[in-house]
């Protein structure tokens, strides 16, 4: 009788589905594209896709390592990233035409400049950190582009103007690239200290004791690059490009001592102000990138800690994303990583309506009736981009956003 019992209850087991938490409401339906698409082809978003990039016997001990994280595998989801967005066949030409779309078709100058904003939030000094930052590979691999398609060392800043730059980045990529500026919150031990152009930001709404100046490496540059993960955050529910751009403000590097007013959405969905927009719009900011990448190689679900968990969702199954994302549309890019970071972790926090800022900068603020004007100059912002959810997790079927999946095998 308790072998039929138990017999049963399994049969009620199998045939009864895992309860999986509800997705996470937002404040747009699937497949309904708003804005107007950016990019040599417009709205498209590279995705760049290599299990192999990542060492699993290695990972355990220490995740940032050269044994752990492919160099050559980072590299080659780069050159694949590059080449999808440009139609181009080597990482010179995909740089030029980077450069010449943003520039309406004048090319690279030499002697221009380009500061690519890296994430390494979770530090408090030069000393490595166990957290999920940026990957010391993928940075080097960006470095490494760039120097082989011709652009002079001394133009190139690596910046994280509100953190530091951790040891494993700086240490050995700055005697391969000794004449790059390495810039953090305090310098020193070879970084250079950020300086920063007071009352640059003109927040377009009341925001408080936000932090309004933005690091002369950025005002000073020609291009800019912004270099973003793919994790989750208490709060905003993601931490994509927009919230990237936090990190080139006048802060100070306890984030306890600093202001995030605006940052989260509204807990009912009402459409409201969102500071990233005009982080997004400002002329030396989003107004200045050439390309947008999101590093995917570990994702996080939590804005600290170490990497983790594994992704369960197609076509990870269980393993690391081991992913890079790429596209000239601001919009786009964080759109699709919030697709993926809302379907794997559905109920991470603050995840509901993290779409807001997507909306708020593909309408140019006509939701909230935000008139959006980051240098205070009388010139609002237009439309940033294209803003669309994808039809589901298992087809990722988009509209007008163009989604591409690069497997790298």
């Amino acid at each position: 009788m308790k072998k039929l019992f138990i017999t049963i209850l399994a049969v009620i087991a199998a045939a009864t589905p895992l309860s999986l938490p509800a997705q996470p409401k937002m404040c747009m339906e699937a497949n309904q594209p708003i804005g107007t698409p950016k990019g040599i082809f417009p709205a498209r978003v590279s995705w760049a896709h290599d299990p192999k990039v990542v060492n699993a016997e290695e990972f355990a001990s220490d995740w940032m390592s050269d044994s752990s994280i492919s160099q050559e595998r980072c590299e080659a989801m780069l050159l694949n990233v590059l080449c999808d967005l440009t139609a181009t066949d080597n990482s010179h030409d995909a740089w030029m035409k980077l450069i010449e779309s943003h520039n309406g078709g004048h090319p690279y100058s030499p002697g221009q400049k380009i500061a690519v904003k890296i994430n390494n939030n979770n530090t408090d000094s030069h000393a490595d950190s166990p957290e999920v930052n940026a990957t010391p590979q993928m940075v080097v691999a960006l470095l490494r582009s760039l120097v082989n398609a011709g652009i002079p060392q001394n133009c190139i800043t690596i910046a994280e103007p509100s953190r530091f730059i951790t040891d494993n980045i700086f240490i050995p990529y700055h005697k391969e690239f000794p004449d790059v500026h390495f810039v953090d919150n305090q310098g020193g031990d070879g970084r250079e200290k950020a300086e920063f152009v007071k009352d640059a930001m003109v927040y377009s709404a009341d925001n408080g004791q936000l932090a309004r100046g933005i690091a002369k490496c950025f005002t000073e540059a020609d291009y800019v690059i912004n270099m973003a993960l793919l994790k989750g955050h208490v709060g905003q529910g993601v931490t994509l490009c927009a919230k990237n751009w936090y990190g080139a403000l006048s802060l100070h590097a306890d984030w306890r001592k600093n202001f995030h007013d605006n940052f989260d959405q509204s807990r009912h969905g009402k459409p409201k102000y969102m500071t990233f927009v005009d982080f997004m719009g400002h002329k030396d900011l989003g107004g200045k990138c050439i390309l947008y990448l999101i590093d995917g190689v570990v994702g996080c679900r939590n804005v600290g800690g170490n990497p983790g968990p594994k992704w369960k969702m197609a076509p990870f199954n269980g393993n690391w994303p081991a992913s890079l994302l790429g596209s000239q549309d601001p919009v786009a890019i964080d759109m699709v990583a919030l697709d993926m970071l809302s379907n794997e972790f559905p109920d991470a926090p603050d995840m509901a309506y993290a779409d807001m800022y997507l909306q708020e900068a593909a309408m140019a603020g006509t939701p909230s009736s935000t008139t959006y004007d980051p240098e205070g100059d009388g010139t609002p912002l237009t439309s940033l981009g294209m803003s669309e959810h994808w039809s589901d997790p298992g087809s990722r079927t988009y509209k007008r956003l163009e989604l591409r999946y690069l497997p790298i095998r």
